[in-house]
């Protein structure tokens, strides 16, 4: 196929609205062979047979709906670009910028070809519902500080999974490591929470489609030193953020979270 004709298959909307059973089946199975791989490509580095998955999996995109197979095909790319960068917890310039390249390729890249390719502009950031918090709402940000004061430490010290992050002293340090904390923060629900799980939402029940967001989101934050029991603390975690997302339709909150 070429270059012409992909991009032909990808802007074409013409024959698939809906699927049939047969389809449907090979749509689950090409998202559950994403979430598999996931597992080995991300969480244990084990790029060779994390990379058999992904390829496995993208190749039955095109025996789905051209619709469903190059919004997809998104996601499947991103996951790659995250396979081939060393997830660590260094905070030196190189590994800074290096990661930052990485992952904001991963966020930019979807929004660009959705809007710009696709033009279905199904990938979008929608930081604000255009109303005030609810009390409800930010009493519960009180309440996931109370939680994480509680849950963190405890967490840490039971695994020693605080080994994973090197603090020293020294502004450029600290400024380095408060800047890349947040920021890796802010960018897992930009790509785990908007790009993934509002892709994983046009085509899947919410519940499958919030499952598999919370596979690759865990698998990213295990690779990133959440080891031990931690990655049943962060499933969770991402569970409840598609759902929180999912009712107030802001990435400022869940990011405030």
């Amino acid at each position: 196929m070429t270059s012409g004709h992909l991009l032909k298959y990808f802007r074409s909307d013409s024959d698939i609205t809906s699927s049939g059973p047969a389809r449907r089946k090979i749509e689950y199975t090409c998202l559950a062979l994403l979430c598999l791989s996931a597992v080995p490509l991300v969480a244990l580095q084990m790029q060779l047979v994390g990379y058999v998955l992904l390829v496995l999996g993208a190749t039955l995109l095109p025996l789905t709906p051209k619709v469903f197979a190059r919004n997809m095909f998104l996601v499947f790319f991103s996951l790659g670009i995250l396979g081939l960068t060393p997830i660590t917890t260094d905070v030196s310039y190189t590994n800074f910028i290096r990661m930052g390249l990485a992952l904001g390729a991963a966020v930019i890249i979807p929004y660009l070809v959705s809007r710009y390719v696709y033009q279905d502009y199904l990938v979008r950031f929608r930081f604000h519902h255009g109303r005030k918090w609810f009390k409800k709402e930010v009493f519960y940000i009180f309440f996931t500080v109370a939680v994480a004061y509680v849950l963190l430490p405890f967490y840490l010290q039971d695994t020693g999974a605080y080994l994973n992050w090197t603090v020293e002293p020294g502004f450029g340090f600290l400024t380095r490591l408060f800047i890349g904390t947040n920021g890796l923060g802010i960018w897992d629900e930009l790509f785990f929470v908007s790009t993934v799980l509002g892709i994983f939402r046009r085509f899947f029940s919410f519940l499958w489609a919030n499952i598999a967001q919370a596979i690759l989101f865990t698998s990213f934050l295990f690779e990133l030193g959440f080891t031990g029991w931690g990655f049943v603390m962060i499933f969770i975690f991402a569970l409840i953020q598609g759902v929180v997302f999912r009712k107030t339709d802001s990435l400022l909150y869940v990011i405030t979270i």
